[in-house]
């Protein structure tokens, strides 16, 4: 059995949330704006993937691999929860990496004008711009500065996404 197949198995056991539960975000990614007040105007088509969920609320925390957030569905926010709650808190280093985890997380929803709030610690701390990408992922939604998400894409060339890929995927069932 391949490495890569060893390790998505474990993540299967470590982490049930991420790889058997179907998440519920758009397929896309998006380009939008942010006000000078923190409002980013999420394109209608992302509302329209949204349906019903785009009146519920919403949890941003900042990027946990970089400068960016991480935006769950409230749907989503709540199934990793549970998987938190199931942590030994009386292990200090598990609930050190649990606090530093949960740290900034915030809770937000669109206002009637189909913007998402985002707060200003959050936006200091995640350095977005004007102009934002929305990256729909299979676990959550990533918002990003345009720049830097333009950046960390671009990192991996062609040849390295096709052996990334090959390597994901190999062993896997579909």
């Amino acid at each position: 059995m391949g490495k890569s197949v060893k390790n998505w198995r474990k993540m299967q056991y470590l982490c049930p949330v991420l790889t058997k539960t179907a998440m519920s975000n758009p397929t896309g990614t998006f380009n939008c704006k942010l006000d000078s007040k923190g409002r980013l105007m999420l394109p209608a088509d992302f509302r329209e993937q949204l349906g019903n969920q785009a009146e519920e609320d919403f949890v941003l925390r900042p990027g946990l691999h970089g400068t960016y957030l991480e935006l769950y569905t409230i749907e989503d926010w709540n199934r990793r929860r549970e998987i938190l709650m199931k942590v030994n808190t009386f292990d200090r280093r598990k609930l050190d990496i649990m606090r530093k985890y949960l740290d900034g997380v915030k809770r937000t929803k669109l206002d009637a004008s189909g913007r998402l709030q985002i707060p200003k610690e959050l936006l200091d701390r995640s350095g977005l711009d004007k102009d934002i990408v929305i990256d729909s992922m299979f676990t959550n939604m990533e918002i990003w500065d345009k720049a830097k998400y333009e950046e960390r894409v671009n990192e991996i060339d062609p040849e390295t996404l096709a052996q990334g890929v090959e390597e994901l995927f190999s062993g896997l069932e579909f």
